[in-house]
């Protein structure tokens, strides 16, 4: 299961993708990592379908990652008395904590943290952005509004609040159960919905103590503001942008995605640019051309990975809507321009012997044409390192940890490989010459680049560089 591509494919499972024989065509046709959302679906339901993953990934001999997306907060408002209502533009509409049942007046919004911090002239956005209420009277329990933008209004419809940090932690108990069940199962990443600030992220990391990656998704305006303490205390990121695109202008959020792809990049640390994707292949059998842009455009930007959603969870064509992001993919990193848009920026490199070996390292392969660059790593660091040069040659990872090497299937050009630990310099160039050729990285007579830290097995320690040709 050698991709010929760089950039990596991320799928969620769900009711279109729930059987063995569909998750290995998935897999077949170019997932890398498997997404699995916890706002649907039981812990049984969840649990079938990592057994099933792990079962395809023994079958393959090849890690495949599992990504858990907790749910978050869920801010909503109640139920109407007719189950819907239509909202016309210059309506009075009130929003209260009283759980009577709502009507064409007033709705019950069981959140009384929103009420705590608003004030006159804050906008509340219901079901999407598509019904948009300015605050012009407020208290404790209650907001008199006028409708700005009217529409229809129907049941447990999503309230946002932009331009506001909301005292709500990101994990709900749900979450917290979900986690737990999530750890104990064995996942890779987890990602951690509703973050708005870095204590969000600290919290998660030390629930999570180390069992499994962490992953701040970025879905709130807030989290801009803080971003760069937000990715510092990330794995990785998610650019979440079906939320931000509902609290912020649309036309703001390409420039976002941007800065999140370079920011994650600087730091090292994998980035995937997800939400509609190719959403018009949830139901048809090719997506429209802005949306095949749409995914080139995150991958000339040098995102990690890009994801699909409903498209592979609950549409028509999961396998095919995966096969097209493979066909982009592929199509864009053999285009000329790719390397240049990639190389136009690089992180600045720390006065490191690890920073400084990788750096050498992509550029000895570069002139050598090596066929690939093997990275020695038992934390997963060494190889991450490397993925972030963005090299123009493929990143052959030698995990001595299965966990790690599944965390790094979302990592940009990197072909993780789970083997045992070397003991002196000879085994390891040996094992390197031999996994490169099964691999299908090399043939004999061509070179390799290898990176490593001496001793073996020490995390973080990338001291050694080393030319080798294979025989």
């Amino acid at each position: 299961m050698r991709r010929d591509r760089s950039a990596k494919i991320v799928a969620t499972l769900g009711p279109s993708s729930a059987t063995e024989d569909r998750i290995t065509a998935l897999a077949e046709a170019g997932v890398d990592v498997f997404r699995f959302n916890f706002s649907h679906g039981s812990h049984d339901d969840h649990r079938a379908r990592l057994d099933m993953v792990r079962r395809i990934e023994k079958a393959r001999d090849r890690p495949i990652g599992v990504l858990m997306d907790l749910q978050g907060p869920k801010l909503r408002v109640d139920r109407f008395e007719s189950g819907r209502i239509t909202l016309a533009r210059g309506d009075a509409f009130r929003l209260d904590l009283d759980a009577t049942v709502g009507d064409q007046r007033r709705a019950h919004l069981p959140h009384p943290e929103i009420f705590q911090v608003l004030e006159e002239g804050i906008e509340l956005l219901l079901d999407d952005g598509k019904i948009r209420l300015e605050v012009e009277r407020c208290g404790a329990d209650f907001a008199e509004t006028r409708v700005k933008a009217g529409g229809p209004l129907s049941n447990n419809k999503g309230v946002n609040v932009p331009g506001v940090v909301l005292p709500i932690d990101a994990m709900t108990e749900k979450d917290r159960r979900d986690l737990q069940f999530g750890l104990d199962l064995g996942v890779d990443w987890i990602a951690l919905s509703f973050v708005q600030r870095p204590e969000d992220m600290a919290e998660a990391r030390r629930l999570i103590a180390g069992r499994a990656a962490v992953m701040a998704k970025i879905e709130k305006p807030s989290a801009i503001d803080r971003l760069a303490e937000i990715i510092d205390l990330s794995d990785g990121i998610m650019v979440a942008r079906g939320d931000l695109g509902v609290e912020m202008p649309p036309e703001v959020v390409p420039g976002l995605q941007k800065r999140m792809v370079r920011a994650c990049r600087d730091a090292g640390k994998p980035v995937i640019v997800a939400t509609q994707m190719l959403e018009s292949m949830i139901g048809a059998p090719a997506p429209t051309r802005a949306e095949a842009s749409d995914v080139a455009t995150a991958i000339y930007d040098g995102a990690d990975a890009v994801m699909l959603s409903a498209e592979s969870a609950a549409g028509d064509y999961p396998v095919e809507a995966v096969e097209m992001m493979n066909r982009i993919i592929r199509q864009v990193e053999r285009d000329d321009l790719y390397r240049s848009y990639v190389d136009a920026h690089h992180a600045q490199a720390e006065r490191t012997p690890a920073d400084a070996i990788t750096l050498a390292a992509g550029q000895v392969a570069h002139t050598m044409q090596a066929s690939c660059i093997v990275t020695y790593t038992t934390s997963g660091a060494t190889a991450i390192r490397a993925s972030r040069e963005r090299p123009d040659r493929p990143i052959l990872g030698l995990i001595t940890r299965m966990p790690t090497a599944r965390k790094l299937a979302l990592a940009w050009g990197v072909h993780a490989v789970f083997t045992d630990d070397c003991h002196d310099l000879d085994e390891m160039v040996a094992k390197a010459r031999q996994l490169a050729k099964d691999e299908g990285f090399a043939e004999p007579g061509s070179s390799i680049v290898i990176t490593a830290g001496l001793p073996f097995g020490t995390p973080g320690a990338t001291n050694l560089l080393r030319i080798a040709w294979v025989t």
